[in-house]
């Protein structure tokens, strides 16, 4: 359906039935302009199919697709070097707009981020076809909560802006489950909490959240497992020093 799809719409598509073959035909990464990939593969998972797509062609453009994945499965074929991460099912409007905005996009590969904040940064790719970036950061005068404004893009629909307010009461029952009156980064810890809740709602959804605001009023099962993973991380860096 997928190639049929993408024919459609214009495209030379040329498919595999596993890893392995997958690989055979990619060879070393002349002629493709973009590879999609599924995470579940007979032969080996996605993942590792885009890791020895990057050793052989680390300027490939790379889409991940999944109907199992989570949002930190995302994030590893994001940091992998994936250009967007498509969770299934999706529409077909969806997946030629991922399609074109990755092919438009010129090559870019991630950065590296500070440590604490190095496992989830989103804003230099897309989920679900979305990317985004921080617009402006603010500190609610009333709360003492923090306010991001990120601009969202979606291939060629016209950005909107979104804010993420993170209440204040969430950030104290970040520091009573950290068991720390500070976080690593201050500031920017914040603000990469806030990132996280935004590809989190991307992934879950495939839209924007209504009236472009998206409230962060708990610790969810996800924020927890990104705590987990950034104060890990923090903790590992402190030791070593």
């Amino acid at each position: 359906m997928i190639k049929l799809a993408l024919a459609h719409a214009g495209y030379e598509v040329e498919t595999a039935c596993d890893g392995p073959e997958g690989l055979k035909k990619f060879s070393d990464g002349k002629g493709w302009d973009l590879v999609l990939l599924d995470q579940r593969m007979p032969g080996m998972t996605g993942i590792d199919a885009e890791r020895e797509i990057f050793k052989r062609c680390p300027t490939a453009k790379l889409i991940l697709i999944t109907g199992f994945g989570t949002i930190d499965l995302a994030l590893e074929a994001i940091q992998a070097g994936a250009s967007d991460f498509l969770r299934k099912p999706f529409a077909t409007d969806t997946l030629r707009s991922s399609v074109q905005a990755v092919l438009d996009r010129p090559i870019q590969k991630m950065a590296a981020v500070p440590v604490g904040m190095a496992c989830k940064e989103f804003t230099r790719t897309t989920i679900n076809g979305f990317s985004f970036e921080l617009d402006n950061r603010s500190v609610d005068e009333s709360s003492g909560g923090i306010i991001c404004v990120f601009q969202v893009n979606h291939a060629k629909a016209p950005a909107v802006k979104v804010r993420v307010v993170l209440h204040a009461y969430v950030m104290e029952l970040v520091k009573a489950y950290s068991d720390s009156e500070s976080v690593p980064g201050d500031n920017q810890f914040w603000q990469a909490m806030c990132e996280e809740a935004l590809a989190n709602y991307l992934w879950q959804n495939a839209e924007p959240p209504a009236d472009k605001l998206l409230q962060i009023e708990d610790l969810s099962s996800s924020l927890q497992r990104w705590l987990d993973s950034v104060l890990t991380v923090s903790l590992v860096e402190e030791n070593a020093r």
